[in-house]
């Protein structure tokens, strides 16, 4: 079924794009065809093969490189079929662009690459030639379906690595407000690294690689698509946060539905991206204009990420849930 096409229920907030809002927005994404500078790509959306702009793409630009290939599994990704490969060959496709997107790289930059379980090693054994490995995250994905001879695949990794010793990290910027389940106090009757807010305690802790605080989009929030890989804004917004400073750039050259960008857009950074898909492409330009209005990433707030389920999360849902039940009855 096209994506224009689809007919949703009564409080499914997925966004919609027409076929007016995808000829419209289609004129503003770009072709190269000569190498361009940062002034003409800051901003853009390409609409093309990666392997088509690869050799286009100008030197030393980039701060932040989000990489979110598709993992080798049968997926289709509207216009794009992409098919299963042994491994020896996903390691070998990887390496085709991997090694003419080191270029783009400022030398400070860091890179973050996606991958599940299966894809884990290939990429990794692919990173470790260009780049210094610094660690993986692993991240609950609790949206999917079960297998009645296996273990259901509930978590993805994303290897964190940098172009050099000298690196952004921005700790402070990433910190998580996760609720106590002891609190305990001093000796004088002082909360010890905790606080009361709202009848809950909190405590502000650092940053792990172990994340079970990120809310896969699906059809109740609005920043959910159609796009069948997308990755959630907050999850995005801690890796943008921790390795970026304003005004920095981040390049994304699998776009998808654009979370990257429509990400980087609310954080005031620079933004860049490709993408084949002129459907997913044109969706992201419909993104990057409502964020332009609203740039709240659900999970985050007052500087910090919130815990999953905690009663502010809770409060945020029920208030988004209200609002939608609203609208839908106007």
């Amino acid at each position: 079924m096209s994506l224009t096409k689809k007919t949703r229920a009564p409080l499914n907030r997925t966004i919609n794009i027409s076929d007016d809002e995808i000829k419209s927005y289609s004129g503003k994404l770009l072709k190269l065809n000569h190498k361009g500078d940062l002034i003409d790509l800051s901003g853009k959306i390409i609409n093309q093969d990666l392997f088509e702009v690869m050799d286009f793409l100008p030197d030393n630009f980039v701060d932040l490189l989000f990489l979110d290939p598709p993992y080798n599994l049968n997926k289709n990704f509207s216009s794009v079929n992409f098919k299963e490969m042994k491994d020896d060959d996903y390691e070998i496709w990887i390496d085709s662009w991997i090694s003419k997107l080191v270029k783009t790289l400022k030398p400070g930059a860091s890179i973050y690459f996606c991958c599940d379980w299966k894809t884990s090693i290939p990429a990794y054994n692919i990173l470790k030639k260009y780049f210094l490995i610094r660690n993986r995250i692993t991240w609950e994905r609790e949206k999917g379906r079960g297998s009645k001879d296996n273990w259901k695949n509930s978590y993805e990794d994303i290897w964190y690595c940098t172009l050099s010793e000298k690196f952004t990290f921005n700790v402070d910027a990433v910190k998580l407000k996760r609720m106590v389940r002891a609190p305990y106090k001093t000796e004088d009757g002082v909360p010890k690294d905790w606080q009361s807010e709202n009848g809950k305690n909190f405590r502000i802790t650092h940053p792990s690689n172990l994340w079970t605080d990120i809310s896969i989009p699906f059809w109740s929030m609005p920043e959910n698509t159609d796009h069948p890989t997308q990755k959630p804004e907050k999850l995005l917004a801690k890796l943008i946060l921790a390795s970026t400073n304003e005004n920095d750039l981040v390049f994304d050259p699998f776009l998808g539905s654009g979370t990257t960008a429509v990400t980087a857009k609310k954080l005031n950074r620079k933004f860049c991206g490709v993408e084949v898909d002129k459907i997913f492409a044109a969706l992201t330009m419909k993104r990057i204009s409502a964020a332009e209005k609203d740039k709240s990433i659900q999970g985050y707030e007052d500087g910090v990420f919130w815990e999953r389920n905690s009663f502010k999360e809770q409060k945020k849902k029920s208030d988004s849930d209200h609002e939608s039940f609203l609208f839908d009855k106007i």
